[in-house]
Formats: structure tokens, C-alpha cells, sequence
């Protein structure tokens, strides 16, 4: 294991100098034994120990790596300030391709990274890591939430991340149109795995229309087969953002989803999905409110599974983590007034509000 010192020229600069940096620590995993190059980003402590899932995922580069967990962490430490949660933010993330090099041996490797770090960053599931995946790593971190229940965890964490998407989408609709119910509007989800499939059944239940795409087939069709009537699918994600008559988008894959090329063509009124990051750049989220699309900040509303991981460290409870994730409406909705009041976006004005959570903590200090 090294420090992020001897990291490229500019990964050092996005962590020491630029608006994007401000990160505690940063560290470099390796394990030749078992092909594990990893990389665990702290972002902040201010509010406790940092806390974010694990990515498992084949970068093109390691330098590309090291920007995601960055990106992902800091969105951690505003994600959990934003909960409610006393945890600062973190994220790792795996270099690889997960069906080609995840072994038993890399993640009991893994684990022995993060039980280094003595509880300053305790880990969950993400793209490409599963309960069964956290169970081996507890084997040498104790530090590990996202377990399965018969190994002391609270299992799939995705349920209630759709469950909080669903409720920002609720106050979405209820800012915009004065009424939250979401029957009879058009949805569009770009991804359904993990998350993607569960708001769709929360939409259909309420009766939606849902539109659907992902790069895998056989996710599509298993979703095709499990709701027959209210949805339907579509080529790529390019169809799904022109749409006709869309009233919401819902990117819940990879990040980076709202960028110079969607933005112009999108024909939803409101964005509001589980994926991380969906911002490509600074400045995105201006271009959406110039053409009057509402934006509910991506890690507001998918904090869902954060409370889930948060309160399997203190004794899961589904029904009270269900109550706290549902606060995710109100919480959206103040976010959305408080940009009204202030003038600005509304991610925008969910910074505002973590960073004076984060500041006070750290005055409190």
C-alpha cells in the first residue's frame, strides 16, 4: 500500500488544488499475488468515519481510476451530510474487470486494505461488488456493511435506493406540477440492474408509464418479462433522452450522464435518478435550468442506500431505515425551495446546506 505521493501531475493537482480536491487521504492498493490494484479515496471526516461503497470496474486507465474515486468520494461526504448521517464521505474503487479477475483471494486481499485504514473508511457494495462480495471481505475487515443477513448485514442495499429515488421523484413532481403522484407520466430509465429494476416496479405499481434501456439485453428482457404491460424498451440511452413527451429521466448507470450533448436534446422536465455523478462538469446543472429542467441532485435522492449500510453498523431495522429514506421527499423538496429563495439550481443549493453541516461539524471540533 502507498500514498497518493508519486500519483500523475494531475491527480495531485484535482486532489490538492482544484474545486473538486480538498480530500483527507488517498491510497494506492496493490497485491501482486492476487492482481488487486485498488484505489480508497477519503474525502472528509468532519461528521465521522467516512463511509461509501466499493466500485469494481475496468478503467481505461489507472489515472481515470484514481478521478472516479475522488469524484465518487466527495459525493459520498455531501451524500451522507445530506441524509442526516454521522459519517463523512468515501469511496473505493477496484481496477479490473469483475467477471474476468474478482477472486475470493483479491477481495480477502482488499479487505485487508481497508482494515489498515482502522475504521476511518468503512466500505459497501457498488457497481460491480455484491452482498456476497462484502461477506468475503468482512472475513478481514470488520470495517464492511452491505452483508448479507445471515452473516449479521442488512443485504441488498438497492431496495431502498430506488425506494429514495422514487420519493425525490414524488417531490419532483410535487414542485413542478403541484401534485406528487407519478400515474400517467412518462418515465425513462437508463440502466436497470441492481437499482434500475426495483424503481421500475415502484412506478409501474404506481401507474407510470416507464420507458427502458441498458447496455445488457438480458436485463431488459428479464425486466420485459416481470412487467408485460406499463413498460417498454428502446435501442440506447441516445433514443431514450429524445423521447417524446418524457417527463422524467432517470439515469441510473455509470456517471456523467447530463453533459454538452444530452442536455440540448433532453425532452424530460425533470431529472431525477439513482446514478452517481450525473453532472459530466461544472456548469451542467446551469445549462439544465436555462432550459427549465428540473434537476433533483443525484445524491440527495439516491441516499437510500447509505441509510440502509449506515444502520446495518448499529442494528439493522428495515422499517426504521424505510422511514428515514423516505424523508428523502422532504428533504428534496427543501432543497428545491431553498434554490427558489437563493436564485440558483438546485444542486446548487444542496451544496450549500451539506457544506454548512460539514462546517459546523468541523467547528464543533
Amino acid at each position: 500500500m502507498t500514498d497518493v505521493i508519486g500519483a500523475p501531475a494531475d491527480v495531485l493537482h484535482t486532489l490538492f488544488h482544484s474545486e473538486q480536491g480538498g480530500h483527507e487521504q488517498v491510497v494506492l492498493c496493490q497485491d501482486r499475488a492476487t492482481g488487486l490494484k485498488a484505489v480508497i479515496a477519503l474525502h472528509s471526516t468532519a461528521l465521522g468515519p467516512a463511509l461509501g461503497g466499493t466500485r469494481f470496474y475496468p478503467y481505461p486507465s489507472e489515472e481515470d481510476a484514481v478521478a472516479d474515486a475522488l469524484n465518487l468520494a466527495r459525493g459520498m461526504s455531501y451524500k451522507n451530510a445530506l441524509a442526516g448521517l454521522d459519517h463523512g464521505g468515501g469511496k473505493a474503487v477496484i481496477i479490473g474487470d469483475p467477471d474476468q479477475i474478482k477472486t475470493e483471494e483479491l477481495l480477502l486481499a482488499y479487505g485487508r486494505f481497508v482494515a489498515s485504514l482502522g475504521g476511518r473508511y468503512m466500505t459497501a457494495c457498488d457497481v460491480g461488488t455484491y452482498v456476497a462480495d462484502m461477506d468475503v471481505v468482512a472475513r478481514t475487515c470488520r470495517w464492511t456493511t452491505g452483508r448479507s443477513p445471515e452473516n449479521g448485514g442488512a443485504g441488498d442495499s438497492s431496495v431502498l435506493t430506488a425506494f429514495g429515488v422514487y420519493q425525490g421523484m414524488r417531490a419532483s413532481a410535487q414542485h413542478l406540477w403541484g401534485d406528487p403522484s407519478l400515474r400517467g407520466r412518462r418515465v425513462g430509465i437508463a440502466g436497470v440492474g441492481k437499482v434500475g429494476h426495483h424503481l421500475v416496479a415502484h412506478l409501474v405499481a404506481e401507474g407510470a408509464e416507464v420507458v427502458v434501456t441498458d447496455v445488457r439485453e438480458d436485463a431488459v428482457e428479464r425486466l420485459l418479462r416481470r412487467h408485460p404491460v406499463g413498460v417498454r424498451a428502446v435501442a440506447d440511452t441516445e433514443a431514450l433522452i429524445r423521447v417524446d413527451g418524457l417527463d422524467v429521466y432517470a439515469p441510473c448507470a455509470l456517471g456523467g450522464a447530463l453533459d454538452d450533448a444530452s442536455v440540448p436534446v433532453l425532452t424530460a422536465r425533470v431529472v431525477c435518478g439513482a446514478a452517481n455523478n450525473q453532472l459530466a462538469h461544472p456548469g451542467v446543472e446551469k445549462d439544465l435550468a436555462d432550459r427549465g429542467i428540473l434537476y433533483a441532485p443525484d445524491y440527495v435522492v439516491n441516499a437510500g442506500g447509505v441509510i440502509q449500510v449506515a444502520d446495518e453498523l448499529h442494528g439493522f431495522d428495515f422499517g426504521r431505515c424505510q422511514e428515514k429514506a423516505a424523508r428523502i421527499f422532504d428533504t428534496t423538496l427543501g432543497i428545491f425551495a431553498r434554490a427558489k429563495g437563493d436564485g440558483i439550481p438546485p444542486a446548487a443549493a444542496a451544496d450549500r446546506i451539506a457544506e454548512q453541516r460539514m462546517a459546523e461539524a468541523r467547528a464543533a471540533r
